[in-house]
Parts: structure tokens; C-alpha cells; sequence
């Protein structure tokens, strides 16, 4: 059981990431300092966004508008944060 517990906080950290650098990159095209006409760019930018849209999706449709402010991926990266804690705290109980 541990070893696939493992495995699941692995998931969830490559997760965090991917949701990471799919934030900083839609910054990044919204100032027009990436262009979305480049193919490896658009290529990046579509991946992530299969990725990660059909995750942060429904946490956007339970938010409230904020004016266009999308904190959806600071929600989810809170879950997964806490998801990771009670794992690792069912993991190594005595540490804690």
C-alpha cells in the first residue's frame, strides 16, 4: 500500500507542477510575450490545457465572478497540498 501511495504523491507533485507552469504560461500569453502562432508554443499551451482544464473546470463553476480573476488553480493547488499532507501523514504517522 505504501508503494502506491507513493506513487499517487508523485502524481500529485508532477501535477502541481504542470498546473504551475500552465499558470505562468497563460500570463506570459496574455502580455504577448509568448505567441501563441508558434507551433511549439501552441503545441505546450494546448497539452497543458487538456491537462489541466478538465480538473479546474468545475472548481471555476462553483466560484463566484471575481472579474475576471481566476484563483481556480490556487483552489486546487490547495486541495492537492492537502491531500499530499494526509497521505504523508498516514504514511509516516510516528514522525508527526
Amino acid at each position: 500500500m505504501r508503494a502506491v501511495l507513493d506513487v499517487v504523491l508523485l502524481a500529485l507533485q508532477i501535477y502541481t507542477w504542470l498546473l504551475i507552469i500552465s499558470a505562468v504560461l497563460s500570463w506570459l500569453i496574455a502580455f504577448n510575450v509568448l505567441n501563441t502562432r508558434n507551433q511549439f508554443v501552441s503545441t505546450v499551451w494546448d497539452m497543458l490545457y487538456r491537462v489541466t482544464e478538465p480538473v479546474l473546470r468545475p472548481i471555476r463553476n462553483m466560484l463566484p465572478n471575481m472579474g475576471g480573476i481566476d484563483i481556480s488553480p490556487i483552489i486546487l493547488l490547495l486541495i492537492i497540498f492537502f491531500i499530499e499532507r494526509v497521505i504523508v501523514l498516514y504514511l509516516y504517522p510516528a514522525v508527526f
